[in-house]
């Protein structure tokens, strides 16, 4: 049995939403887009930003890009570009020509109006974990190849908890769906299990386009309506060191010719695919980086971009990717200080290199969670769920994760620094003076179910209460709290009309093949 609380309380300081299951209540905070209330940290100079600029620059214009896509090839020729082979060689003048045509915020719209999502700006918002191919939970107990059912399950988290925004890549791979109509099977749980903002990835033509009619469709969109706004987005990796495949390109180029969202997100890991120095790193994540956006500026001007950092360090004993290290945290601060520079909303991650939800796991995410927060990041993935360097998702590791995302949430309420009468509290501790306490007062009376943040996965009973209710650690608990969400799971609202033709659409897709692939 799942010990939570029994009475009524209110989360982060507002009122939470409760929801009732068999008698017992899981609390959080209601659903907002947070507001990044902080200064940016900016470990950079304004010399080192220009520095990075420069090597950014340099790279582009004199070792240049692999584009492994004849169609991008032919646009950057006919925009002016050196090409050789399949590498080419932008000009800095160019690259800031196009690159400033972006948005520097935009927004993508959810099928349910209250989840649709702004970039940019002081908004920060938060995504599952995505794409692990294997998963772990307490009952399972090892690594296992992931399967629908598992990847349904994330899904359900996804919806529920309020401070997931959106829904990213598969929460866990299907390895049981065969790769041809994966994508399929996966989209139909994801736009019914969840109403919030979708994801698409940029791997081949069919899964692209697939993607794209299903989201219409749950939206109820005409051809016209569809391609108007974002109602949808693909992040892309450069394949570091300094190339973009084909697959990648070409999604981004249908997304963008039909109005959606497009994330480039270099995966430079210090030490391997890219310089051991963090500013090499860094120039060179920027370059890969800024040559996909100016292309689809070129193609689409005004497109809706922005641009990723993955930028972490290996362990040089092992070459095993690190994450959560004081590398990555500054790597992440000085990208943030280069978006601003190019007036880019930015996506990070919430990562970490442990294999089980343990400490490790935690102190290493909450470093690339706060990392996120001190860079100015509008856009992170993976905030809940990943382990293992993304290699395995964990609904324990999601609840827990989510844990720490509603204290960020909770921490960057405008309240909580309020400084007016009633916060400064003068008549409160005259009255309570030297001899008294601040329990009973009136004062603390009419604020304390709001005051502070309440946690839900936390356990704040000293060692003898805790001990006594059965001395359940951390990862227990959110492996009970994750059994009861799933089993008390509810869908939310779909036009049965719209579910029908989104089924319909499935079923003749899977007839006809899917996408094709090499197995």
């Amino acid at each position: 049995m799942v010990e939570v609380a029994t009475r009524k309380r209110r989360g982060g300081g507002r009122a939470g939403n409760a929801q009732r299951r068999g008698g017992a209540i899981i609390e959080q905070m209601p659903w907002r887009i947070p507001v990044n209330i902080d200064r940016p940290t900016e470990p950079l100079t304004q010399e080192g930003v220009e520095a990075i600029h420069d090597g950014a620059m340099r790279i582009l214009e004199e070792i240049g890009i692999q584009f492994l896509n004849p169609e991008a090839l032919e646009i950057l020729a006919e925009a002016g570009c050196k090409i050789e082979g399949e590498t080419v060689f932008m000009g800095r003048d160019f690259v800031m020509e196009m690159v400033a045509k972006a948005p520097s915020e935009f927004e993508i719209a959810a099928r349910n109006p209250a989840h649709n999502l702004p970039i940019g700006g002081k908004h920060i918002v938060f995504g599952n974990v995505s794409s692990p191919p294997n998963y772990f939970d307490l009952e399972i107990g090892k690594k296992v190849p992931g399967n629908r059912q598992q990847c349904a399950n994330l899904l359900k988290l996804t919806q529920y908890f309020n401070c997931i925004h959106f829904a990213g890549g598969y929460p866990v791979e299907p390895v049981d769906i065969h790769a041809s109509v994966r994508h399929l099977d996966v989209l139909y749980d994801k736009l019914t299990l969840t109403d919030k903002v979708m994801h698409a990835y940029s791997l081949g033509k069919e899964r692209v386009e697939d993607v794209m009619e299903m989201v219409k469709i749950a939206n109820g969109l005409t051809e016209e309506e569809f391609c108007a706004r974002p109602y949808m987005y693909t992040n892309i990796n450069s394949t570091s060191p300094l190339k973009h495949d084909f697959p990648m390109i070409d999604g981004c180029l249908r997304l963008i010719r039909r109005g959606q969202a497009v994330v480039v997100t270099p995966f430079t890991l210090a030490g391997a695919m890219a310089p051991v120095t963090m500013a090499g790193a860094v120039a060179q994540s920027i370059a890969e980086g800024l040559c996909a956006i100016a292309l689809f500026q070129y193609v689409a001007p005004g497109c809706a971009c922005a641009i990723g950092t993955f930028t972490s360090n290996v362990d040089m004993k092992t070459g095993a990717p690190a994450f959560g290290t004081p590398e990555y945290m500054r790597s992440t601060q000085m990208t943030g200080q280069m978006a601003r520079y190019y007036g880019l909303p930015m996506r990070s991650s919430g990562v970490c290199a442990a294999n089980v939800p343990d400490g490790q796991a935690m102190w290493e995410t909450s470093n690339s969670l706060w990392a996120a927060v001190q860079s100015g990041t509008n856009m992170v993935y993976h905030a809940a769920g990943w382990l293992e360097g993304g290699l395995i998702a964990s609904p324990e590791k999601f609840i827990m994760d989510c844990e720490v995302l509603q204290m960020i949430q909770r921490y960057m309420e405008p309240e909580v620094i309020a400084t007016g009468p009633d916060e400064i509290a003068l008549d409160a501790i005259r009255d309570v003076g030297s001899t008294g306490h601040f329990f009973g007062i009136q004062h603390t009376q009419d604020r304390y179910t709001t005051a502070f943040y309440q946690p839900f996965v936390s356990d704040w009973k000293n060692f003898e209460a805790w001990e006594a209710a059965g001395a359940v650690w951390t990862a227990e608990r959110a492996h009970r709290l994750f059994k009861e969400i799933i089993g008390s799971f509810e869908a939310p609202p779909m036009d049965d009309g719209i579910r029908e033709e989104l089924a319909a659409f499935v079923e003749r897709r899977k007839r006809e093949g899917g996408a094709p692939t090499d197995f």
